[in-house]
């Protein structure tokens, strides 16, 4: 790619991007759910998101104002992130896993003036929850809300099931955008600008209350874009996304990447399910696939996996947390995907810093997490003095360029933390950069392990253990200790059929490793806390360590 190359995206906002695509590809698929029977083209999907951003003017809502959805993948959910971009509204993305007490958070720290909501995910009922944390709807005129809780939310629309009292249902909202003119959604348009805010993204919780970091068009569409180009996207391409689409992966990479390109966006079930994930794949001829380690694993080990036609898999994203060589090699021999790419990044930026290429060898791929995307600065700092690192010396990986966010939205000390005077976005990831130029991720620095003086990294005991014949998947964190401050604990997940020892492991460890490195504590487990998008929550296994070896009060003393 020359120098001087300036992405076509450039300068437009995300309704302007969805207006060029369906120009040029109006026949490609756009939204395609194999399980509810359907499919949009790229007219009919710029039709649908043409009428609800008409019902979000009928409803009063105005640029500028945000907007929260709290959903699993749904169509709506699509439908209202293209609807809000196109007329400057600020769509506040929801965990779906969240219960009352982190949506209470979310709904008053983002000043949300309308919730958009499914009734229910898994055994988690959202009505009940939302009536928990605001009693005051069922009494409200739909549209005219006033919680005490919430100053600023006035509207709940219901996307599935039965519409509570108090609230609106899509239908409704999409028959209200019916006495708005077409004059007035051209104005809305048209008053949007590329460099503001558009989504508030909530980190994802893995240390408590996340903080919502500010993205705009612009931070959005370039990364869509180069991810894009990473992956040699063409409007040919059908991106299978069973990642869920509250997070950069699912809404960026996913959905934003595809509208880029004039490309299919997949969705196989309303959350992840490996074989409805295949059935997907197979049944609509997906030539990329998303997800994390975890998923492809999930995949592979599918009981319905053996015997798929899944000739058409080329690329795709694996992402979130590090990649055994043994699965890599399983997703290219046994699903295809001998172009899969690494991506490495984080909701601050948009979220994609590195990546690695199609063409990269296997070893790039699980060893590194690329080089920097396009026109993205990245640098290796000490941690403690800030001075920048060279080659092969651990430090903390910072950024700057497009990807950076505005900030984070409401908290001010939280922005200056993370972002410096010369704008450079702090990750608090620590990394190598190679002579090559490509980045090893090697731990966070809150996740540093002091054991009697010695700094231990998990992330490096994690890649060791990986190394194992008989270990699928492996998380480490520091436990309270007496004696050390810290000790190591390992959750080890074994492949089916495994027989190993806590001992087996100890030894395993002891024989490759320095002897402060290996775990005190073991545990085999057959699942690990994770957030939706599968990052595991070692603050969780740090908690039920101490409760089960009753350590709190190492920890207190």
């Amino acid at each position: 790619m020359p120098d001087s190359f300036t992405p076509w995206v450039e300068g437009l906002t995300i309704g302007q991007v969805l207006a060029r695509t369906v120009a040029e590809y109006p026949g490609n698929d756009a939204l395609v759910f194999p399980a509810l029977d359907l499919r949009l083209s790229y007219a009919d999907f710029d039709r649908a998101v043409y009428e609800a951003a008409k019902g979000l003017l009928a409803l009063g809502i105005e640029k500028g104002q945000h907007v929260a959805v709290w959903a699993t993948n749904v169509p709506e959910w699509v439908v209202l992130q293209f609807a809000t971009a196109r007329i400057g509204v600020v769509l506040v993305t929801i965990n779906p896993a969240y219960r009352a007490h982190e949506l209470k958070f979310v709904l008053n720290q983002s000043d949300c003036v309308a919730l958009f909501l499914v009734d229910q995910f898994k055994t988690s009922d959202y009505f009940a929850m939302l009536a928990d944390v605001c009693p005051e709807l069922a009494h409200a005129t739909p549209g005219m809300l006033e919680s005490e809780a919430f100053p600023k939310l006035r509207l709940v629309v219901s996307l599935k099931g039965a519409t509570p009292a108090g609230a609106i249902s899509w239908s409704d909202l999409l028959d209200q955008g019916r006495t708005i003119d077409a004059g007035d959604l051209q104005q809305a348009e048209a008053d949007t600008r590329p460099g503001e805010p558009i989504n508030l993204q909530y980190t994802s919780g893995t240390t408590g209350f996340p903080k919502a970091a500010m993205l705009t068009h612009r931070n959005l569409l370039l990364n869509a874009f180069y991810i894009g180009d990473c992956q040699k996207f063409t409007a040919a391409d059908r991106i299978c996304i069973p990642v869920p689409f509250y997070h950069c992966f699912g809404c960026v990479l996913g959905t934003l990447c595809a509208a880029v390109r004039g490309a299919a966006m997949i969705i196989p079930a309303e959350f992840f399910q490996p074989a409805a994930t295949l059935d997907a794949m197979e049944k609509e001829r997906a030539t990329a696939l998303y997800g994390v380690p975890t998923m492809f694993i999930a995949e592979l080990q599918d009981e319905s996996f053996a015997g798929r036609d899944l000739s058409s898999l080329r690329t795709g994203i694996m992402a979130g947390s590090p990649c055994p060589i043994e699965v890599m090699r399983q997703v290219i021999d046994q699903m295809g995907a001998s172009e899969l790419t690494i991506a490495y990044g984080q909701t601050e930026a948009s979220p994609v810093i590195t990546q690695t290429r199609t063409d990269d060898p296997l070893e790039l791929r699980v060893e590194t997490v690329g080089r920097p995307i396009p026109d993205v600065e990245v640098k290796v700092v000490d941690p403690a003095s800030g001075a920048e690192l060279g080659d092969n010396e651990q430090g903390e990986l910072c950024t700057r360029g497009h990807v950076v966010m505005l900030g984070y939205y409401n908290n001010p000390d939280a922005t200056a933390e993370a972002i410096d005077a010369d704008r450079w976005l702090h990750t608090g990831d620590l990394c190598v950069r190679l002579s090559n130029g490509y980045y090893r991720i090697t731990g966070r620095i809150k996740d540093m392990v002091i054991r009697g003086g010695e700094n231990i990294y998990p992330r490096e005991i994690e890649e060791f253990l990986f190394t194992h014949p008989d270990i699928e998947q492996a998380a480490v964190c520091g436990v309270p200790d007496v004696k050390y401050v810290e000790e190591l604990c390992a959750w080890i997940k074994l492949k089916p059929g495994a027989a190993v020892s806590e001992d087996d492991i100890r030894e395993f460890c002891r024989e490759n490793l320095a002897r402060y490195k290996t775990p005190r504590y073991i545990r085999f487990v057959e699942e690990f806390p994770q957030t939706v998008t599968g990052k595991i929550q070692k603050f969780k296994i740090r908690e039920k360590m101490i409760e089960d070896l009753n350590l709190r009060e190492q920890e207190t003393a």
